[in-house]
């Protein structure tokens, strides 16, 4: 078992890859590494990324990277649960650039349907993070849920119904919230 991941080890990823990679290329964090990065989590099991477009080397350099950081790095993203959701790159947040390689938060709104999706305990804590962060709107959630609705289908294992009952949960709770928090 490996040791749990901090900011400083996904900085000194971000350095090696960026070095390692034998071309252009961008790399989105998503889940633990976004917490741990914005601040809304102390550590993490492992480094959750989408290659778009793949740089070129980038597997050796990973293969390197892993055991030089004894890290666990997943190929891992909201699209693989979920849709795309238009716009996805354009709300994803730059981090930085090292050599040729991008850095970016994966959408926090993707990323906040994703974890509604499964809805573990650990998920809602950090979609509770996202929001109070302002990294999405409930007008973004539910609007990103409409807009990729006729596509749930194609992923078998998740509930649509389901999704849209914890997408509104959510919704009315900080809604709920937020007046509460007027009064």
């Amino acid at each position: 078992m490996r040791p749990n991941v901090d900011p400083q080890k996904i900085g000194r990823l971000m350095q090696v890859l960026g070095r390692e990679a034998q071309g252009a290329g961008s790399i989105y964090f998503t889940g633990g590494a976004s917490a741990l990065l914005i601040g809304w989590r102390s550590s993490t099991v492992d480094i959750d990324i989408r290659l778009d477009p793949e740089p070129p080397g980038i597997f050796q350099a990973i293969a390197k990277i892993k055991q030089e950081l004894n890290i666990n790095i997943e190929l891992a993203s909201p699209q693989d649960f979920l849709p795309p959701l238009p716009g996805w790159r354009d709300r994803s947040i730059f981090i930085g650039k090292y050599g040729q390689i991008s850095f970016y938060h994966y959408d926090f709104t993707a990323q906040a349907l994703s974890k509604l999706s499964r809805s573990f305990d650990r998920d809602i804590k950090d979609v509770e993070a996202m929001y109070t962060q302002k990294l999405f709107s409930l007008e973004q959630l539910r609007d990103s849920l409409e807009a990729i609705a006729p596509e749930l289908i194609r992923f078998p294992s998740l509930n649509p119904g389901l999704l849209r009952v914890r997408v509104e949960k959510f919704i009315e709770d900080c809604e709920s919230n937020s007046e509460e928090g007027q009064s």
